[in-house]
């Protein structure tokens, strides 16, 4: 049967028509993928050598772990965001490739600069950290050129995560793990105060009843602190508008990190003055990490949701508000 001749008027001809645009427009996307795609491979394959020696380190070094997680986070968040990625990318094509001639520029400057300068001395964490920063910053360097402005706008907080794919410099675990150390040994102190537990501090050191606990670095909880402070950053994301409630949840971290450090350290101590000194080497000083880091995130997950209760509320109230000026208009 013939097609009517309303039919053959509204079907678009050959290039033209909002159909072939759209069309065109996916078409262009996908090339922009592709090309971003491709770009990523080969960068992957130049720096195949440090990128193998960053997974081994990661897999050896527990304060590292969470760089094999990070790259498939990133993706993860940026495929939620592709319905709302524009089909139109604008902006200048010079603002993109200076932009991008910058990041290169940093990361060329980060990875080769110690061996231009003759800097000598670099640990194997820092050597990995300058890789693995170059290729970030290579990566992202090449989100603004194949995917455009308008789609990095979008795609902020993914790329931005990859920073954690970055082992931590020497000094900055040092600085680190001491403030957390310090800070332990300070709020435990007034935990056994409390619970009115004898205790002479001298520094890092507590003397018990029939014990001596001293708080050093391995018992910072560096590790599960920057687990639960990335933690708290994608729960953020993922589940709250506000800035105000982000910056809170975010701000949660170290103290929690630190009265969780506390906490374990009294737990032990108190075993140790009421059940016996042997219990310094039970499975809740070896092994109990986990269980605390799971303590800590209850607090940080009902944080999350009475913020995003107050958010939806809010929400709620703007909507009848809307509703109402409407009413009255009409």
């Amino acid at each position: 049967m013939e097609d009517s001749p309303i039919s053959q008027a509204q079907e678009p001809k050959d290039g033209d028509g909002p159909a072939n645009v759209d069309k065109a427009s996916a078409w262009w996307s996908d090339r922009r993928l592709i090309g971003y795609f491709l770009y990523v491979g080969i960068l992957s394959l130049a720096f195949l050598e440090p990128l193998v020696a960053l997974v081994r380190y990661a897999l050896k070094e527990e304060l590292h772990s969470h760089i094999l997680l990070i790259p498939l986070v990133s993706i993860y968040l940026a495929v939620l965001k592709r319905d709302l990625l524009p089909r139109d990318r604008r902006g200048s094509v010079a603002g993109v490739m200076g932009g991008a001639l910058i990041f290169a520029l940093a990361a060329a400057a980060v990875f080769f600069g110690p061996k231009l300068t003759g800097t000598g001395g670099w640990s194997h964490n820092d050597q990995l950290a300058r890789a693995a920063a170059c290729y970030a910053l290579l990566v992202i360097a090449g989100g603004f050129v194949f995917l455009g402005t308008s789609w990095m706008r979008l795609l902020v907080f993914p790329f931005a995560l990859l920073v954690f794919m970055v082992p931590m410099p020497d000094l900055v675990v040092v600085a680190l793990e001491d403030f957390l150390m310090r800070a332990s040994a300070e709020v435990v102190h007034w935990f056994f105060q409390w619970t009115g537990t004898p205790v002479f501090r001298s520094g890092q050191v507590m003397e018990l009843p029939g014990t001596t606990l001293e708080v050093a670095s391995s018992c910072s909880g560096i590790r599960s602190t920057v687990v639960l402070f990335i933690t708290s950053l994608i729960a953020s994301y993922m589940f709250l508008s506000s800035s105000w409630h982000r910056g809170l949840l975010v701000a949660m971290v170290i103290p929690l990190g630190i009265v969780r450090n506390a906490f374990r350290v009294l737990v032990i101590g108190l075993l140790c003055v009421h059940v016996g000194p042997d219990m310094i080497d039970s499975w809740i000083h070896h092994k109990g990490g986990p269980l605390f880091f799971a303590v800590t995130l209850l607090p940080l997950f009902l944080a999350a949701a009475w913020f995003r209760h107050r958010e939806r509320k809010a929400g709620k109230g703007k909507q009848k508000s809307v509703i109402h000026q409407k009413a009255e208009l009409t």
